[in-house]
């Protein structure tokens, strides 16, 4: 269902917990939507996300939103859980469907909604929020481009003294960000393989509090990624190396969120060697300049929005796609059995479904 550029995009939002106001915010100051309703089972907190003169019409029945032919499109907010049924109702009722991350509480059920939006020929897209924050557009950018040349390895640190889950351990709460991160900017050629996950509990919270990730990727390249609910100090780097260049991405850090470095190791090839250096490799190291890009600062979510409106009216896919959210639960999935297993390496179903 192909929205005319003529007209804004009639939305509605499920969920007006903790992301369905940003949501809704965001909605509100696009001027490619038409924010129509807000649906949540608390009618009263939802009125108090809208304020009082809003007239955004507000329901807890989602049936009545699915039901009126001036919305498009929605985008839920609602407990992973509940992802499924109510997506699934909205493909069927013809409207475009952008979810909170994860697509779905397992992959089965989020190629249940993949096969359904490609078979009635709409938009599903996965709010991954952090892909579209202007520093990992860019990490994108350099990828994509070789500026950075080929991928050696990527080492992520998100950790902080967080909320303890009861639900989900530190693995599904905090991995999918860099997860989604991960996938979003690997070259088109380059794809994880397999995943091994090793967790601790510390505290006897009954799950993994602090876990480590271990990718590997199909050039033979690593990806190392640190969860942890337990540091007392907030940590949000990530280090990705490149035969040209390795870049160094601070989040916590404003003024100096990039910074590219052109130092590193070159190795000689044996064939470029003479004869009797052909037993030792030589080895380099290449000290260079520490470029910090300029980056225009925008709020992630409003170039979220944007996206699911370019998706919606072009019929193309999304940055950020439900195949897109398939991947990032595949190797959810494939970490929780590999903690189970004591850190084993668990292999990827390569490309099926993703």
């Amino acid at each position: 269902m192909l929205v005319t550029s003529e007209e804004p995009i009639g939305i509605a939002v499920v969920g007006a917990g903790y992301w369905g106001p940003n949501l809704v915010r965001n909605f509100q100051g696009s001027q490619e939507f038409h924010l129509r309703w807000l649906c949540d089972l608390d009618v009263d907190r939802a009125r108090k996300v809208l304020g009082r003169y809003s007239t955004v019409q507000v329901t807890a029945d989602l049936d009545e939103v699915l039901a009126d032919p001036q919305v498009h499109a929605i985008a839920i907010a609602t407990p992973a859980g509940t992802h499924l049924p109510v997506a699934m109702a909205a493909l069927k009722a013809g409207k475009h469907v952008l979810v909170e991350k994860p697509l779905a509480a397992t992959r089965e059920e989020g190629i249940q909604l993949v096969e359904e939006a490609e078979r009635r020929g709409l938009t599903l897209m996965t709010d991954h929020t952090f892909c579209y924050t202007p520093v990992v557009l860019r990490i994108r950018e350099m990828l994509h481009s070789g500026e950075l040349g080929e991928l050696h390895f990527l080492d992520s640190v998100r950790i902080n003294l967080g909320l303890v889950q009861r639900d989900i351990d530190v693995i599904w709460d905090l991995a999918p960000h860099d997860l989604s991160i991960l996938d979003f900017v690997l070259p088109p050629s380059v794809r994880p393989v397999a995943v091994a996950a090793h967790g601790a509990d510390g505290i006897g919270a009954g799950r993994a509090c602090v876990a480590y990730l271990t990718l590997q990727l199909s050039t033979g390249a690593i990806a190392h990624i640190h969860v942890n609910w337990l540091s007392p100090v907030k940590v949000r780097t990530a280090i990705i190396g490149g035969s040209k260049r390795t870049l160094v991405w601070d989040d916590l850090n404003p003024s100096q969120r990039l910074a590219v470095y052109d130092r590193g190791v070159d190795v000689a090839s044996p064939d470029e060697l003479g004869d009797e250096q052909r037993r030792d490799i030589l080895v380099s190291y290449r000290s260079g300049d520490m470029v910090a890009p300029a980056l225009t600062e925008r709020e992630a979510l409003r170039t979220m929005v944007d996206e699911y409106a370019r998706a919606i009216r072009t019929g193309t896919p999304a940055l950020t796609d439900g195949r897109a959210g398939l991947r990032v639960l595949e190797i959810l999935q494939a970490a929780s059995r590999s903690l189970a297993e004591g850190g084993t390496m668990i292999k990827l179903d390569e490309g099926h479904m993703a």
